[in-house]
């Protein structure tokens, strides 16, 4: 490609995703970029390779980040190390495309990966030209996903996890109108709260959001029986039509009284319906949340804590848990963690003296951080030998 075919290609880039959209919407961290740097100053060894690393791979509509570093590497979740190959082609690591092509060249026992055929027996490349019109198009969205979204989607809006106080402290639903049971989409409703937790509008006149949650099951270290925290069923969604206050009125005695005028909420979302006592919790701003899969710099000894859906004994793949470590143990979204089998204690039949033995505990697969709270944090499964239970061991991939 001549140079001037590149500056009008980087020209069209800039006109398709915008500098501030590229900025905002595929952020690359400090230490995704100081690894990929290192890395691309000479590839990574050969035995970091899959041993069915292909030489090319035409990237597919439906695949993920994930799944391409594990189609090149051992470690999948050394995501920095594969778009890190080769900082020249590949500038972020979440702008990579269907029908992309990536090369795998080897040369001196190291490995780099590039989006043009490696030098050895190379085609001559075309020259590309550009015609000088503006074409407006957010390619952004066609970029692959770290993850298969649809399955945390719903947990990055759903499910509620808050401490004794703050569980306390949640305003609630009090009425219904004509003296309704259930409630659902389209109703209207009552609630009152109390201290930081009143219903008021918002002084910018927004109006303000809630979640509708019940049931707050206590989720207890597995290893110590504290609790750490209660996990809310999320049942809906209310907004706030009007603020709770209070005016001054007289009884029937003529004496002076104070009205409470509980606040004015309106259901305009229904998981399941709702009733009054049930509990509301201001909706927290939607946060993009890239996903780039790391291991944790310090040492990490975790448990799982539960699965989640009451009716499941067992974590398969692509399932979520909740683990007993979160942002104050230094957790954060995209930590991977290996999943550890417990070794059984069995006697040695084979010693006459009847020796109890403890088998080791046996790497059993993968699971990914992406949703942190202060003392646990919600994780997928992503790679599974066999299932996943409640005080399963959690430890660095390596």
């Amino acid at each position: 490609m001549t140079t001037k075919s590149k500056v009008a290609l980087t020209a069209l880039t800039s006109v398709l995703l915008g500098t501030s959209a590229w900025a905002q919407h595929f952020p690359i961290t400090a230490s995704q970029r100081a690894t990929a740097a290192q890395v691309a100053q000479a590839g990574v060894p050969l035995s970091e390779l899959a041993t069915n690393a292909p030489d090319n791979y035409t990237v597919a509509r439906g695949d993920t980040l994930w799944g391409i570093s594990g189609i090149f590497l051992t470690r999948a979740w050394r995501w920095p190390e594969l778009w890190g190959m080769n900082l020249d082609d590949i500038k972020n690591p979440h702008l990579i495309y269907p029908g992309q092509k990536l090369y795998l060249e080897k040369k001196n026992g190291r490995a780099t990966l590039r989006t043009t055929p490696p030098a050895d027996g190379e085609a001559p490349i075309e020259t590309v030209r550009l015609s000088p019109r503006v074409r407006y198009e957010n390619a952004g969205n066609n970029a692959l996903p770290t993850l298969k979204s649809h399955l945390i989607e719903p947990f990055l809006a759903e499910p509620v996890i808050v401490d004794e106080n703050g569980l306390k402290a949640a305003a609630r639903i009090v009425a219904a109108q004509e003296g309704r049971v259930l409630l659902t989409r389209g109703d209207r409703a009552y609630a009152r709260g109390q201290g930081d937790a009143m219903l008021r509008d918002d002084p910018e006149k927004k109006q303000k959001a809630y979640r509708v949650f019940r049931n707050a099951t206590p989720l207890k270290d597995p290893q110590t029986g504290e609790v750490l925290g209660y996990e809310a069923q999320y049942v809906g969604k209310a907004l706030l039509v009007g603020s709770e206050s209070s005016q001054e009125s007289t009884d029937k005695d003529g004496k002076p009284h104070t009205d409470i005028i509980p606040a004015t909420i309106d259901i305009v979302a229904a998981k399941e319906e709702m009733r009054v006592g049930d509990r509301l919790l201001a909706e927290p701003e939607r946060q993009f949340q890239t996903y780039v899969p790391h291991a944790p710099q310090g040492q990490i000894d975790a448990r799982i804590v539960s699965v989640y859906g009451s009716a499941v004994a067992n974590a398969a793949q692509n399932q979520v848990v909740v683990i007993n470590r979160g942002t104050r143990d230094g957790m954060e979204s995209g930590h991977v963690l290996a999943i550890l089998k417990y070794g059984a204690r069995l006697v040695d039949k084979t010693d006459p003296a009847r020796t109890e033995l403890k088998l080791p505990d046996e790497r059993n697969g993968l699971l990914m951080v992406f949703r942190t709270f202060e003392r646990l944090s919600y994780a997928l499964v992503l790679e599974i030998t066999d299932g996943v239970k409640v005080g399963d061991r959690l430890v660095n991939p390596r």
